[in-house]
């Protein structure tokens, strides 16, 4: 499995599809753009529902940020085995990618909008920009945590069989979003296809982030047999909590799912803090001991 896990998920894999979500990024970009200058001057007719994807020019932003999304994910099963707090960040980096593609979603329909309900839209915007916000700074907290300490792991042995095991897992998820991306992908594509063309971010997203959850429990289980202290695991069982709520969050519509990204960012930023502070004292208690080294 290691060597499996260097040649799809190694560094190499990683440059050569980074180089080519960026060249997929560029041409979706242009190309729905010109799609969306065609169906401006009238030159393609579309179902009521499938217009929505080019009736502004902002549409064609959705595109690109959802090639970075699939990257992004990419990059989420890579950091899996090196650090469960990097994985949790990634995830809220995913969740902050996506509230920046609804929010600009919502400003394209908002752009196409003659209807009086444009002031319900622009406050569901607000508390958007105000989660993504939130997000961010969470985002940029957890990435400020460059490496993360195990404490009480035992022998090197012990983590090494640790790590062997999170790269096994770390395979087998990336073959579940091979097939939930498929999946996805072609089911919107059937859908655009019949004439509705709606887009919203459960599309793929609520189905992944169910299953890593389920990767995140796992972990921490396996995690019982080799770190023993309560405080690391307590942190690491709220980081799962706040990603369940992100997982709530996404199946939730407007206001209500901008409040919940907002409680998971407050959330994993309050266990992240009190994991360091509680680690600082560890450390600044094992200085003081007679025996300690200067």
């Amino acid at each position: 499995m290691s060597a499996l896990f260097q040649r799809f998920l190694g560094h190499s894999a990683n440059e050569k599809l980074r180089i080519a979500c960026i060249r997929a990024a560029i041409a979706g970009f242009l190309i729905h753009l010109l799609l969306c200058f065609v169906y401006q001057f009238e030159w393609l007719s579309l179902s009521a529902k499938t217009s929505g994807l080019f009736d502004s020019y902002l549409d064609a932003l959705y595109t690109p940020f959802s090639i970075f999304l699939a990257y992004e994910v990419y990059e989420l099963i890579r950091t899996i085995p090196k650090s469960f707090t990097n994985s949790i960040g990634k995830q809220f980096e995913i969740i902050t990618l996506l509230v920046v593609r609804d929010i600009l979603k919502r400003l394209s329909d908002i752009d196409a909008s003659v209807s009086s309900s444009i002031d319900e839209s622009i406050t569901t915007l607000a508390v958007e920009c105000v989660a993504f916000m939130v997000l961010f700074c969470t985002a940029l907290f957890f990435n400020s945590v460059q490496r993360e300490e195990n404490p009480n792991v035992g022998k090197d042995e012990q983590l090494d069989n640790f790590i062997s095991q999170k790269k096994n897992l770390a395979i087998v998820l990336l073959g579940v979003y091979a097939l939930v991306a498929l999946y996805s992908l072609s089911t919107w594509s059937y859908a655009l296809f019949q004439g509705d063309g709606s887009t919203n971010r459960m599309i793929f997203f609520l189905d992944f982030f169910t299953v890593l959850i389920m990767a995140d429990i796992l972990i921490l289980l396996v995690s019982y047999q080799y770190i023993t202290d309560f405080s690391h695991l307590a942190r690491n069982t709220g980081f799962i909590l706040s990603t369940v709520i992100l997982r709530v969050a996404i199946a939730s519509p407007g206001i209500s799912g901008a409040f919940l990204f907002i409680l998971a960012g407050c959330l994993g930023s309050a266990v992240l803090l009190s994991g360091i502070v509680v680690s600082k004292k560890d450390s600044n208690s094992l200085d003081k001991l007679p025996f300690a080294e200067s």
